[in-house]
């Protein structure tokens, strides 16, 4: 199928389609079981059509570039504070994340522990569902919160109960100042001890995170409100090991993973923060990981081994934790083979199960990408 370029040409493919279809936009994020269908591609739906700073409201179409969304608000010293996370390095693909990916995924970044989710932050959705309807929800300020629960609904929700169009997002100013204190020499207990102690002080840390035995935790706002803060948390975490102060820390380092990058296999799992070192300790020898969200974010990646026995440890053990995995990297052999996201309980299962059938009552879009 070509390239489609309006909502109503979206509409009208799905309206016509007879049988399933894949739903792409920038294709950089193939994550989930693989679906045969015939490919719907929803990049051209792009170009942002509303942005009035004044009420930190932007509006683009679902096919919009991130990129071109932080460069337009960059212009007016504004940000994305949800710091969606980009697989395209993970996973080697080509293309160009956009803002329909971002919300379609739920994809937040470190800053999610301050801030808050992508879904947070979406006001508002335009989307076509499974028998080719336009459903608008949601509004375009900030205090408009009609049909809050099906934009959030939408929000993590993988292209499988509708094709996003269109979303208007709440923005915040950008940052005068950032500050990373750097704690080498951790272990996953000594890690998160030290960033729930840096967590629960009241020195608002927008970033805490562990990486190659080292804590990262990010200050930011006013230059000198940053300046006092880290003076003050640098004598609070002393006793956890030499503190560093960086100005450049490189926070995307983080946010993609990148020292999974190359691995053969990744994993994404959320656990509470307290957990995270039962679950690396479950893991078979030579998986590497990276701690995010204070340790309430573990990312796991491992070459070589048996990636089914991995994925099954991984999602038991997390499920024993009240948590859940998704297998963001593997071949496809494997993502054919494996419930890529973590299992619902039946309950949730059942409740998911009727959300599709009322959205996608043909069981077209993306069918099974989801499934367990």
């Amino acid at each position: 199928m070509s390239m489609l370029n309006s909502e109503d040409a979206v509409a009208q493919a799905v309206a016509d389609a007879k049988g399933p279809l894949t739903i792409r936009g920038g294709g950089t994020r193939a994550v989930g079981r693989p679906v045969t269908g015939q490919v719907l591609d929803v990049s051209g739906l792009s170009g942002v059509t509303l942005y009035e700073p004044g009420a930190l409201t932007i509006v683009a179409q679902a096919g919009t570039p991130v990129a071109e969304i932080e460069a337009t608000l960059a212009a007016e010293n504004q940000r994305l504070a949800f710091e969606p996370y980009d697989l395209t390095g993970m996973l080697g693909t080509k293309g160009a994340t956009t803002i329909g990916g971002v919300i379609a995924t739920n994809a937040s970044g470190p800053r999610r522990i301050m801030a808050g989710a992508a879904r947070d932050f979406a006001l508002g959705v335009r989307f076509v569902d499974g028998a080719g309807h336009v459903i608008k929800n949601g509004g375009r300020v900030m205090k408009n919160v009609t049909g809050y629960d099906l934009v959030k609904l939408m929000s993590g929700s993988w292209g499988t109960l509708g094709v996003l169009t269109e979303v208007s997002l709440k923005v915040l100013p950008a940052v005068e100042a950032t500050e990373t204190l750097v704690i080498d020499g951790l272990t996953p207990a000594g890690a998160v001890a030290a960033m729930a102690q840096a967590l629960g002080s009241p020195f608002e840390v927008s970033g805490a995170a562990w990486t190659d035995g080292a804590v990262w935790l990010r200050i930011e706002g006013f230059g000198s409100s940053v300046a006092y803060r880290a003076d003050a948390l640098t004598a609070l975490l002393g006793k956890h090991g030499d503190v560093t102060r960086v100005s450049d820390a490189d926070w995307t380092t983080i946010r993609d993973a990148t020292p999974l990058h190359g691995m053969d296999s990744v994993w994404r799992a959320s656990v509470k923060p307290s957990d995270a070192p039962a679950l690396v300790a479950a893991l078979p020898d030579g998986c590497a990981t990276l701690l995010d969200w204070g340790g309430g974010l573990v990312w796991i990646g491992q070459s070589g081994g048996d990636t089914t026995a991995t994925h099954g440890t991984i999602q038991s053990t997390v499920a024993t934790l009240g948590g859940h995995a998704t297998l963001i990297k593997a071949s496809n052999a494997v993502r054919a083979s494996v419930p890529v996201f973590q299992p619902e309980q039946p309950g949730v299962a059942a409740l998911s199960t009727a959300l599709r059938a009322r959205f996608d009552p043909r069981g077209i879009l993306n069918p099974g990408l989801m499934a367990a």
